[in-house]
């Protein structure tokens, strides 16, 4: 998928967006959701940032001013603020791009040359005062949030060769100032997304990943705010996130004047890319927004933008349907007779959506061998998947199975026909992880390959759905066979392939849903989500431990992609022991699937399973589509934690309230909801058909709800309580 692709993503809804340049072409603007964003050209020819926050009118004095020097340790170069600077001029600051001539030359200094406005798309040129060498930067932004799409591409003008050390997809400079503080999304395998705030100083703050693929360790996302102003309902925040799959690096600093900068791209770590005569290349798009209304908005206009222009189908994609996946059930020992079993009590408690998982295919066992040999185990499914398709389909239910298309097994046909495949370098170990190696996606036959093998496994089964995993890192990412100089274009050239792969995938198929899984939440961005439908965001399936990691989730990215399962109890991951309700609860906050043993079920977990799942039917678009307001975040030091969801009508909403544990006396505190209807009377009741809890009224003004709150107690260890609150038909919000 190419960043024109990705930019595309964003321009339907931008016919209200305006893009305006001054009539001297010296001041450029992107108006749109209540932002603006402009820059200027100086009388030295710089492009400078001038502005980004709430909207301007029209006449805004904004000029671009070349500084002096400010003194001999700091020249014009280093001290003027540039929309997008090359590595040159004694700049001290991250540039956007780095490059080497071929006769040694390392100094960069990119001035405005041009700029067109088509459609509702902005380009500006940028050349070196010397070298034939330009950057085109592309700018979009959405009328409805304000959220602005960045890319930038580097045209090698001359006969000779370039090479690019460093690129950005884009720059972002701030005003001076130092109460900025940075929010972060870091973890680890079955831990991610922990959320972490630092200050935004002169220490440069790398958010990275150097595995060759997004990562558990760091998410491409930041989000930056004022210290004493902002909150999570009021105040100046800035966030953005990169559309990148591979390795990236996000930078956050202040640069010698004070000024915090962000910049976002490719990794430079294990990269470069020799720019051929007339050769281009092309940065992943950053996207980011502003918001004067604390980190809540934030990241509601960021969901609201991503179900709109990043999750495949838009507003119009279907509801996530309720999925059961086999693994847990039976791991690795997959037979015709054992799913079609799980299928019959998978539909008795109403999912929508099964799923065979690990060990159907080549001579699949345990983990290692068959991998690379995606063709049915004759085996375990003598007449193929066909049979247990049409139980599932007369089920009603659709059918979907899990890949990992990207990996090999030493111990695969594959492999011993094309031992040459694999990433590598010539007489080095080949380190396996999780008994696999890496196939080389950035060469052309590999990409092919993978998708011939998955375009005849979908095209002669009745396939609605895939689990598109990938299990480890990258190690010795060597591509013999192409010019020593060309051989480190293999940290971009993978990702490519892999978005074509999951693009022509989709267009042949075009009913096919993905869901992209790397480990649990190893391979999340939106670059992926551009191209799957929905995301597995962590192998932990703790209902505790996964309100925090969806609490993380959603800071960056919407719950309409987020994947949650109930599981069995022990959990696998910590051994807590919880109810088959809490887990119920727990899930049901995204896109609900279930994961438990049915084998192991008694007739009262049915029961209760389908009671939960019949009810999560009801309040399902409202979840997976509504504004998400983090109440309460869960916290080690807090016994309740709180999610509530508003239908973009307004005329649902649903409250998940969860309890860790209780002590006497506990539980005083009233729950606030926020974004109901004023005016609007809400009628409630308690999702699963429990009466409500002791003291709430039955029904009440919206302004009411928010203002006194509910208060009610939970009692126990791991309880919680889902509250409807439906408008009354003559009450209903308008619009």
């Amino acid at each position: 998928m190419t960043t024109s692709v990705l930019l595309a993503l964003a321009m339907p809804s931008l016919a209200c967006a305006k893009v305006s340049a001054s009539a001297d072409g010296r001041q450029l603007r992107l108006d749109g959701g209540g932002v603006t964003y402009a820059m200027g050209v100086d009388e030295q020819g710089y492009l400078q940032p001038l502005y980004w926050g709430p909207a301007l009118g029209a006449d805004a004095p904004l000029v671009a001013r070349h500084p002096a020097e400010l003194s001999g340790f700091d020249p014009a170069g280093s001290v003027t603020p540039q929309e997008y600077a090359g590595q040159g001029e004694g700049l001290v600051s991250e540039p956007g791009l780095k490059v080497a001539f071929a006769d040694g030359n390392r100094d960069l200094v990119l001035k405005y040359r041009s700029h067109s406005i088509a459609g509702e798309t902005l380009t500006v040129e940028l050349s070196d005062i010397r070298r034939p060498l330009t950057v085109t930067l592309r700018y979009t932004i959405d009328p409805a949030t304000g959220i602005i799409a960045r890319s930038a591409t580097v045209h090698n003008g001359d006969r000779r060769p370039v090479r690019v050390d460093q690129i950005a997809a884009a720059t972002y400079t701030l005003p001076a100032g130092g109460d900025y503080r940075l929010h972060y999304l870091t973890g680890r395998h079955g831990a991610e997304w922990s959320q972490q705030e630092a200050p935004v100083t002169p220490a440069l703050t790398l958010l990275e990943s150097r595995r060759g693929s997004t990562g558990h360790g760091n998410q491409p996302w930041f989000a930056l705010e004022k210290q004493g102003q902002s909150s999570q309902t009021d105040g100046p925040v800035w966030f953005g996130a990169l559309a990148w799959s591979g390795s990236f690096r996000l930078s956050v600093g202040l640069d010698n004047l004070g000024r915090p900068r962000i910049g976002g791209g490719y990794n430079p770590y294990d990269f470069s890319w020799t720019l051929k005569a007339g050769e281009s290349l092309e940065t992943p798009v950053f996207y980011a927004g502003f918001t004067d209304h604390g980190m809540g908005d934030a990241s509601r206009r960021f969901h609201t933008f991503q179900r709109a222009h990043i999750i495949p189908g838009g507003d119009a994609a279907r509801l996530r349907p309720v999925l059961y996946n086999s693994w847990e059930a039976t791991a690795f020992n997959v037979t015709e007779s054992g799913q079609m079993a799980l299928a019959e009590k998978a539909a008795k408690i109403g999912i929508e959506r099964f799923v065979v998982d690990d060990g159907w295919f080549g001579a699949r066992d345990d983990d290692k061998a068959g991998l690379g040999d995606w063709s049915v185990n004759r085996r375990k499914f003598p007449n193929g998947l066909g049979p247990l398709i049409g139980k599932v389909k007369a089920l009603g239910m659709d059918f979907g199975l899990w890949v990992e298309p990207e990996m090999v097994n030493v111990k695969s046909d594959l492999y011993r026909a094309h031992p040459d495949w694999v990433m590598n370098f010539p007489d080095r170990p080949r380190t396996e992880g999780r008994n696999q190696l890496v196939l080389n996606l950035a060469r052309k036959d590999v990409r092919d390959h993978i998708l011939d093998v998955l375009d005849r496994l979908v095209s002669e089964n009745d396939i609605a759905f895939l689990k598109w995993d990938y299990n480890r890192n990258w190690t010795e990412p060597g591509w013999p066979g192409v010019a020593i100089e060309d051989q480190q274009r293999l940290q971009v050239q993978y990702i490519r392939n892999l978005y074509f792969i999951l693009s022509e995938l989709r267009r042949r198929h075009p009913g096919l849903e993905i869901e992209g899984c790397s480990g649990g939440g190893g391979r999340i961005d939106l670059g992926m989500m551009a191209l799957t439908d929905e995301s597995w965001i962590s192998d932990n399936t703790d209902p505790y431990d996964r309100l925090t990691i969806q609490d993380g989730f959603t800071q960056a990215y919407a719950p309409s992609a987020m994947m949650a399962w109930v599981t069995d109890s022990p959990n696998w991951a910590n051994g807590r022991e919880t109810s088959l309700d809490f887990r119920f609860l727990s899930a049901m906050q995204g896109s609900l699937g279930i994961g438990a043993n049915l084998d192991h079920w008694t007739e009262a977990d049915f029961a209760s399973a389908q009671r939960w799942i019949a009810a999560y039917k009801t309040v399902r678009r409202t979840v997976q589509r509504g504004d998400l307001y983090r109440l309460i975040s869960p916290a080690p030091d807090a016994a309740t934690s709180a999610t509530f969801y508003v239908s973009q009508d307004r005329k649902q909403a649903v409250l998940f309230a969860m309890l860790h544990s209780s002590q006497y006396r506990d539980n005083g505190l009233a729950i606030h909801p926020q974004g109901l209807a004023p005016d609007t009377i809400y009628r409630l009741s308690v999702l699963g058909g429990a009466p409500l809890p002791d003291g709430l009224p039955a029904e009440a003004q919206g302004s009411f709800w928010m203002a006194q709150g509910l208060r009610f107690k939970l009692k126990g260890d791991y309880k919680g309580v889902a509250i409807v609150f439906e408008a009354k038909p003559d009450h209903a919000p308008s619009g």
